[in-house]
């Protein structure tokens, strides 16, 4: 079942998940209505690859031009002709930017998938927008156009007062231009009667508009100080999240179209303000309620446009290196990497050549750190409106690059206080404009960044990444791991599924997070309260082995998204299980069932175990030396699966591996994944690769019995082989209780070309 047909399933409240993926950067339609062939590119690839992604846009626009020629539809055809244009207006400048937003909407939506199987959610996950925070949207955006309204209405307010004004002064005007005799005759007396209660009719006027302009700013200081700047840290701690696994990242949008009306309004009544301060100037007197009010009126007014500006300069993207998409925040030296900042504020009455310049940590003390680094390349960057799809002004750093300084003699600092990856650095944003008359200084920061000078220090430098933003939401604790805290196993075992989420496409079910609650902290030690230190996460070597829990985890993570995505994503591995559960599930199975686990004493390595039911009724339990990534890159593991055999006192046995656990046929499970034969298209015979396990007759059980009298093959090929063939090993139990021993040597079979 393709992925598309598996979200439609889903309950009301995860698609309301899926819904907020899809808007004009990629209409939920062109997902629909293409979504075999979506599913079917590799657009993480193309994500880093702007050849790759040119062409995958190109064939993107021609599957969308024939499934609109093939759409029944009047009223579809027309709207997916529509869709087209965009999407090719929007980014056939940059298709490296579709292939992004697509990558990112395949990889969220396997990760609500992979939620929607867990029997329960994570504190975090549970923390991210559901129908509470929804009800309170709605209330913002009531909120935000009742003020818009009032503001309206005020700027018809303001013109009546100002027709009023025009007639009293007229008639004012008029009167004082009167013979000085005709001032005491009665039609005169009148005219003053009538101009005074005109005069008192304005003052009330005034009094009424300036009583409305002060509410208005109360609401809007109460908007922005109750709910547009939790809301934004809330959208901060939400990025923060999403950065390390979690939901993917949204409400920027929405916030922006908070922090733009709420700015136009207060744009607005500064220009009310301005139009009564003109309206003094031709009509005062004593009592005059606008010279009163108005200056403090008009210096709340400054002050909140300069705190929604402010606030609204945030960070879209962090920085993040193309080449590895999926770990923002870690930057190599000496690579290219990227990232966005925008404005959430739209201003028309700005210039918009707004330079952003960014400044690699900035006004740290000298000594602060181990190692310094400058920006390489051009640090500064105009914000543009044709930048940004939404009319906003933002501006897109591409390639910025650090270099480490020279140090004289040596000298580095605090050398040795922290690590390369626990060291945290910073990257700030700075512009600078005027608007209404009020200069403004914008300055945001990157979260904390992790410097690296080998790729080799990724995966300690992901593990400090996801420790700082699982447990806390400050912008800028460059001195976090000079003492971290611990994280609780709950916390921790979320954050660790959705590394296999998003990273690997399933996440971790129950089972497989108590198994590794287990290993991390010990049998029985796994429940949801108990701490775990930074330390033990991933400094601090699992007993008996030379790598840490983290690094041991993280090599998992790399064999499944390069060897093992399919059957990993079809929830064929078992994965993570201790050997004392995986022979208490096989124990009583039929012969030749079988299980895939990760092994617990090899970086990156998968094995499976195979039960054999013995005459006397003991279960015989049977492990494969596991296959690593040097091995899997030679042969396929499916392919290992379906050609596996085992030698046994001089004869090859037949396939041990019949039914995956608990009673799935090989072929049934793993026959998709398997390479098809090469058509012969030259007189060689082709060549093929056969794991095959040697068992050695010295006091060990056999793996099975012949069935028939005669080898399976000749003397002379068993000799040509047993000369040609590698050596791995494979360890045996005979039953449940029995210790494992050593494992002994077993020999790997590979078919060599006879032709």
């Amino acid at each position: 079942m393709s992925q598309w047909k598996q979200i439609q399933q889903l309950e009301v409240g995860l698609l309301e998940h899926v819904d907020y993926l899809y808007n004009d950067n990629f209409p939920m339609d062109v997902r629909q209505g293409l979504a075999d062939w979506i599913e079917g590119q590799d657009w993480e690839t193309a994500e880093r690859n702007e050849s790759m992604a040119a062409m995958l846009f190109t064939n993107l626009l021609g599957q969308l031009e024939r499934s609109c020629a093939q759409e029944p539809n009047f009223l579809q055809r027309h709207n997916l002709k529509i869709i087209h244009q965009q999407l090719q207006m929007k980014y056939n400048t940059n298709p490296g930017l579709i292939a992004r937003v697509i990558s990112t909407c395949l990889r969220e939506e396997r990760r609500i998938l992979s939620s929607a199987c867990m029997q329960q959610q994570g504190p975090l996950e549970n923390s991210m927008p559901n129908s509470v925070t929804l009800e309170k949207q709605k209330n913002i955006d009531n909120r935000v156009a009742i003020i818009r309204s009032s503001v309206q209405l005020m700027d018809q307010a303001v013109k009546y007062i100002e027709d009023m004004q025009d007639e009293f002064d007229l008639r004012y005007k008029t009167l004082q231009s009167r013979d000085p005799a005709e001032k005491t005759t009665q039609r005169m007396k009148e005219e003053v009667i009538r101009l005074q209660e005109m005069l008192n009719r304005l003052d009330f006027k005034r009094k009424e508009i300036l009583s409305k302009m002060g509410d208005v700013i109360k609401e809007v200081d109460s908007l922005v100080t109750c709910d547009l700047h939790p809301e934004l840290l809330e959208w901060r701690r939400r990025q923060q999240v999403s950065i390390i696994g979690g939901p993917l990242l949204t409400g920027l949008e929405l916030l922006q179209n908070w922090f733009t009306g709420t700015a136009h309004s207060l744009f607005q009544i500064k220009r009310q303000l301005d139009k009564l301060g003109e309206l003094v100037v031709k009509v005062t007197y004593e009592g005059d309620p606008i010279p009163l009010q108005t200056p403090h009126m008009a210096e709340t007014v400054r002050c909140l446009v300069y705190l929604v500006i402010k606030s609204s300069f945030v960070v879209e993207v962090q920085p993040c290196m193309p080449t590895h998409p999926q770990r923002s925040l870690i930057i190599k030296t000496g690579v290219q990497f990227t990232t966005k900042v925008r404005l959430l504020v739209k201003l028309p009455e700005v210039d918009y050549q707004l330079k952003v310049k960014t400044t690699f940590d900035k006004d740290l003390p000298p000594g602060r750190l181990n190692r310094q680094f400058f920006i390489l390349t051009n640090s500064t960057k105009a914000m543009d409106v044709e930048d940004s799809a939404n009319g906003c002004l933002s501006v897109e750093f591409r390639h910025l690059q650090l270099k480490e300084k020279k140090y004289i003699n040596g000298a580095k600092g605090n050398e040795g206080l922290l690590s390369v990856t626990e060291e945290l650095h910073s990257l700030s944003f700075e512009a600078h404009f005027m608007v209404l008359g009020l200069a403004i200084d914008l300055e945001t920061t990157s979260l904390p960044l992790v410097v690296i000078s080998n790729v080799s220090q990724l995966p300690a430098g992901w593990a400090s990444v996801m420790w700082y933003n699982l447990l806390t939401d400050e912008p800028r604790n460059l001195g976090y791991f000079g003492n971290p805290p611990r994280a609780s196993w709950s916390q921790l075992s979320e954050v660790l599924s959705w590394q296999f989420s998003s990273f690997a496409g399933r996440g971790l079910n129950p089972d497989q997070l108590l198994m590794l609650g287990e290993k991390l902290l010990g049998l029985g030690n796994s429940s949801g309260d108990i701490q775990v230190s930074w330390s033990k996460f991933s400094k601090e070597n699992i007993p008996g082995k030379a790598f840490s829990f983290w690094i041991w985890l993280e090599s998992i993570l790399e064999l499944i998204k390069k060897h093992l995505l399919p059957v990993w994503n079809d929830n064929y591995i078992m994965g993570f299980v201790s050997k004392e559960k995986e022979r208490a599930l096989l124990k009583g199975k039929e012969g030749g069932t079988f299980l895939l686990r990760f092994s617990e004493s090899h970086l990156g390595g998968i094995t499976f175990t195979w039960v054999e039911q013995a005459d006397n009724g003991e279960s015989n339990f049977t492990s494969v030396e596991p296959y690593t990534k040097s091995r899997l890159i030679a042969l396929p593991f499916a392919d290992i699966l379906r050609n596996y055999k085992v030698i046994s006192e001089g004869l090859v046995t037949d396939n041990p591996l019949k039914f995956l656990y608990p009673n799935i046929p090989k072929d049934e499970a793993f026959s998709r994944y398997y390479n098809s034969p090469q058509s012969k298209v030259h007189p060689y015979l082709s060549a093929n690769l056969i794991p095959i396990s040697e068992l050695p007759s010295n006091g060990s059980v056999p793996l099975t019995h012949c069935s028939s009298p005669e080898p399976p093959m000749s003397p002379g090929v068993f000799q040509m082989l047993h000369q040609q063939l590698c050596f791995d090993t494979v360890r045996t139990s005979k039953t449940l209780d029995t210790e494992l021993p050593l494992w002994p040597k077993y020999q790997t079979y590979r078919w060599q070309e006879l032709g």
